[in-house]
């Protein structure tokens, strides 16, 4: 079924497109609409506009939300396992909690609410063999993260500027090439972490645990700028 109009849809309208159309919900127009406690599950969201909606404790597990607009959305809880994030829009979104294991990240994330979240083994690496419009690279910068999971996530080359990056886990996360100029990963767990050639200028690494065990520090830029336990 084709969209007559750019008529934004209601709640209402969302769920009788889900319960028709089953997977294929391609640009989809739903901008600040309440759409909480919805399952999408492996649905096909790719372009869709939900600028502002409401997505608390959706079911989005293995969506394809590639090229998503989701600026000021609120996910919290939200259930985005293995869900696709291309070139996504997630700007000021409030995700606190939301479960995005194994999800492929690779958007616009900046002062997104992220705290208590779980990105565990999340791809967030940029590919640098495929970059024809220049890189395309997961942007967290200024996101708070305070207590997220992100134990063996992929965040290489990553923007994580100025990021509150306080007590979360970094266990085995690779890290290379990542920016964390300004980060505060105060009491963060970094055992086996990697980071190799990452920016850390002014990056604030106090109390942080499994130190002596991150591989590429010594290659780290801005070394002589980061703050370490004195």
């Amino acid at each position: 079924m084709t969209q007559a109009s750019a008529v934004p849809l209601t709640r209402e309208d969302v769920a009788a497109r889900v319960a028709s159309e089953g997977a294929d919900l391609t640009n989809l127009e739903a901008p600040g609409a309440d759409l909480s406690g919805l399952d999408f599950r492996g649905a096909r969201l790719f372009g869709a506009s939900l600028k502002g909606a409401n997505l608390t404790k959706a079911k989005l597990r293995g969506c394809n939300l590639d090229l998503a607009v989701l600026r000021d959305a609120t996910l919290v809880e939200a259930d985005l396992r293995e869900a696709s994030l291309f070139a996504s829009v997630l700007a000021n979104a409030k995700m606190n909690g939301a479960n995005l294991h194994g999800a492929r990240l690779m958007g616009n994330m900046e002062r997104a609410n992220l705290e208590g979240a779980d990105l565990s083994e999340v791809k967030g690496g940029a590919d640098m063999t495929n970059q024809p419009m220049g890189l395309v690279r997961l942007v967290l910068a200024r996101a708070q993260l305070k207590g997220a999971r992100l134990n063996r996530a992929d965040l290489s080359r990553a923007d994580l500027s100025y990021a509150d990056l306080r007590e979360t886990d970094l266990t085995d996360a690779n890290l290379e090439m990542t920016k964390l100029i300004g980060a505060d990963l105060t009491g963060a767990k970094l055992d086996r972490a990697m980071l190799a050639g990452a920016e850390i200028d002014h990056a604030n690494f106090t109390g942080v645990e499994g130190l002596s065990s991150v591989r590429g520090l010594e290659s780290a830029k801005g070394r002589e700028f980061a703050v370490f336990e004195r």
